[in-house]
């Protein structure tokens, strides 16, 4: 059935084993590999969990984690989320989850009550905000971080597991050996003060991956040439860097990596020529915005069967680079084939990559099937 995605197994299989080569290898950092992007595709997590290069499976969402907890533990993984709790969530938590992010104390609490209920002890690990302006303690607060950890470290059904921090993702604040060093720091105070080792120490996600000095990941592009990876970091969490092959800090593609593995297939239900001006006054299309035309004349224009409903067409790139994407509507997406001569007939299959906000908008979609390589 189309339009479907096409997911590359073995692909995503290959970009994990050079991303652990760099992470694992050179960086000396756990590898967690956070399976959001792909909506916690149960083919994707089966191929994770037999890798022995991935420790940690994670995802933002519980019902992600709870349809796959069972296969990465009985693997010997952990898994982990990486939103910020609701105390609505706790009791799944405790059941499915063995390491879960947090910013908030009440909520810890709610956690070592629940913990405490199912007679289990509840790995956290606490994030702080180094500038991003997302979830986190703020780093110069340092009066609440260790008065926070010391409470953790008094509970009987939590286990400070360490800290974390995340950027890029809303402030777009780039990992620098400066930021990211504040966070080692921290970490080593915490240790002082409540006596903990703390187990992990987690520098921020695909963004952070450029820092780590290896030659499988050379300078390239815009990345500063002076900068690494603090000492103390052990742990990076990689999404897009695993499903696409990117670094998100300069959006570079990662060497020896694979940036297909997932690409959609629409087929094509009109194929006409018709002017390139839409005729008549021009008001606000169906998602209230005013559209640009340019005059091109008489166009070969193609309709596929998938639209703005399901995903970002900011976001996709046909991969017969003669095919210009017009534009679309909730249900269409309409295609400028005029420099593809008569290579195109009604029915035929168009295929696009896509990057990372599409591939969200797709796998979230009830509409759009799937379909594997191996």
């Amino acid at each position: 059935m189309y339009p479907r995605l096409v997911i590359d197994i073995k692909k995503l299989e290959d970009n994990v084993k050079t991303l652990a080569e760099i992470t694992k290898d050179d960086g000396n950092c756990s590898l967690m590999i956070v399976t959001k992007g792909l909506c916690a595709d149960l083919e994707m997590v089966k191929m994770l969990a037999k890798r022995p290069e991935v420790d940690f499976v994670a995802d933002s969402r519980i019902q992600n984690i709870k349809s796959y907890s069972k296969i990465v533990r009985d693997a010997g993984k952990k898994t982990v989320l990486i939103r910020i709790p609701m105390l609505s969530e706790v009791d799944e938590i405790v059941k499915h989850v063995d390491v879960c992010f947090n910013s908030e104390m009440e909520t810890v609490r709610a956690i070592d009550k629940a913990a405490a209920k199912e007679g289990k002890v509840q790995d956290v690990l606490l994030m702080i905000d180094l500038g991003d302006l997302r979830e986190g303690i703020f780093f110069e607060n340092e009066d609440e971080i260790l008065k926070d950890a010391m409470e953790i470290k008094d509970m009987k059904n939590v286990n400070l597991y360490g800290i974390g921090v995340n950027l890029t993702c809303y402030g777009a604040i780039i990992p620098k050996h400066e930021n990211l060093s504040k966070l080692v720091e921290i970490a080593g105070k915490i240790e002082a003060k409540t006596g903990l080792k703390l187990e992990m120490v987690s520098g921020g996600n695909s963004s952070s991956i450029y820092l780590i000095e290896s030659d499988k990941m050379p300078r390239i592009g815009r990345m500063p040439k002076d900068e690494k990876m603090p000492e103390g970091i052990n742990n990076l969490r990689l999404g897009e860097a695993f499903l696409l092959g990117n670094d998100t800090a300069y959006e570079t593609e990662i060497p020896n990596t694979h940036h297909d593995a997932i690409k959609l297939q629409a087929q094509i239900v009109e194929l006409k020529e018709k002017p390139s001006l839409p005729i008549g006054e021009v008001g606000v299309d169906a998602f209230g915005e005013k559209p640009y035309y340019e005059d091109k004349g008489i166009m070969k224009r193609a309709i596929i069967a998938v639209g703005k409903q399901d995903t970002d067409l900011g976001s996709m790139t046909p991969v017969d680079e003669r095919i210009e994407i017009m534009g679309g509507s909730s249900d269409h997406i309409i295609l400028d084939l005029t420099a593809c001569n008569d290579d195109y007939k009604l029915g035929d299959i168009i295929e696009f990559t896509v990057g990372y906000g599409g591939m969200l908008k797709l796998v979230t979609s009830p509409y759009i099937d799937r379909i594997y390589v191996k």
